[in-house]
């Protein structure tokens, strides 16, 4: 909701294409010829291939691991047919408005970290779709890579100046959007949805511009929603200051999507994420980016170990059950209620960081750094796991 005039002015200038880069001809005239029904495969072919440069990228992207090709796509109208003509036109436009805007730092805006942490918003988003079958994956991929598009707007228009030398960040997204609007009287994600429209974007994808959180009361769209996961978990790989059970037990509460299912999808994403960060000319580092994830890992096993030795230490100053106490369950009520809480504590979290660790261990290579850093957590999460059961009584499985 507009708070003022002058605000409402501006999205309206906005969304006529005020201060918007101008996307590729080609990929505009591409967004008619798909909604024209007389328009033929060969249609779109001829005017694709004006453009040489969206011409090899197209092909690249039909032939990425993003589509799955099992035979080798060669021509434009090939890729037409792999990616489908309804969504060549909002791959077109991605391609292009990635092309509009520069990598690298800036000033004060890093361009290569937005581009890098929007990559994994669309493929997060599109794994997430394909796994919960809710939205269409090609939408929802778009919709991810876009979801902070109006920021760089909004950067030009608000923020572009020396006197502006503070760096923004997307996570957590609500103090941002309140920042915004307080100074500026509207904020990144309402200049998103201007931009995006003027561009002609799905109205499907624009909606998700709407959407900043998400709560179990909620009724939102389905591509919103995958969006919205999307970029939370996309701040896990690229935000340094963030914890993983927190999350992984908002989406199991909230979104009702096991740690398991989470696990594979981010395994997946990092699996894909090079292929088409090439097609989209995004500067990536997969390894890197595991090792980063492997030492937010790290540091919540840390925290799980200390926990263990806080009980361990509690159980060495009192009258420790005994074994068979605990096996049969002869525990004081205070006792087991303590003892089941401080077990259920540490036990989801170290089944959510040694679950991820084993599964993408499978996809690494043995010879490199990622892999060796993956061993690691998964013995701590084995010592921690031994511990834990001696704790409770309970047998660890192998």
């Amino acid at each position: 909701m507009m708070e003022n005039e002058p605000a409402r002015k501006l999205l309206e200038k906005i969304q006529a294409g005020y201060s918007l880069p101008s996307l590729s001809l080609v990929a505009l005239k591409l967004v008619d010829l798909a909604a024209s029904e007389s328009a033929s495969i060969e249609d779109m072919a001829t005017l694709i291939e004006t453009d040489p440069a969206l011409t090899v990228r197209l092909i690249r992207l039909a032939n990425s691991v993003f589509f799955k090709t099992s035979s080798p796509i060669m021509t434009v109208e090939q890729a037409i047919m792999r990616i489908g003509a309804n969504h060549l036109r909002i791959m077109a436009l991605s391609l292009s408005l990635r092309d509009t805007f520069p990598m690298g730092k800036v000033g004060n805006m890093d361009y290569e970290r937005f581009w890098r942490s929007s990559l994994y918003q669309g493929i997060l988003a599109q794994t997430l779709a394909k796994s919960l079958s809710t939205c269409k994956s090609e939408e929802a991929f778009v919709g991810g890579l876009v979801l902070e598009i109006g920021f760089l707007i909004f950067h030009d228009l608000f923020l572009n100046e020396a006197s502006v030398s503070e760096e923004h960040y997307f996570y957590p997204l609500a103090p941002l959007l309140e920042w915004e609007r307080r100074h500026f009287g509207i904020n990144h994600r309402e200049v998103g949805e201007a931009a995006l429209r003027f561009w002609r974007f799905p109205e499907a994808i624009i909606s998700c511009q709407r959407v900043h959180s998400l709560d179990s009361s909620a009724d939102l769209p389905s591509l919103a929603v995958v969006c919205e996961v999307a970029r939370e978990f996309a701040a896990l790989i690229c935000e340094e200051s963030m914890e993983w059970s927190p999350l992984f037990e908002k989406a199991e509460k909230v979104y009702s999507i096991s740690h398991d299912v989470l696990s594979d999808i981010l395994v997946s994403t990092l699996e894909e994420v090079e292929n088409i960060a090439d097609s989209l000319r995004v500067q990536m580092d997969k390894d890197q980016d595991i090792v980063g994830l492997m030492q937010k890992a790290n540091t919540s096993l840390s925290e799980l170990s200390a926990k263990v030795l806080l009980w361990q230490e509690h159980q060495q100053r009192t009258t420790p059950p005994s074994f068979d106490a605990l096996q049969k369950g002869q525990l004081a009520p205070e006792v087991r209620s303590t003892l089941q809480a401080v077990a259920h504590e540490i036990r989801n979290p170290l089944l959510v960081v040694g679950g991820f660790a084993k599964r993408l261990s499978h996809s690494l290579d043995r010879r490199s750094n990622s892999w060796r850093y993956v061993q690691i957590i998964l013995e701590e999460s084995k010592r921690l796991e031994s511990a834990l059961a001696a704790m409770t009584g309970e047998s660890t499985a192998n």
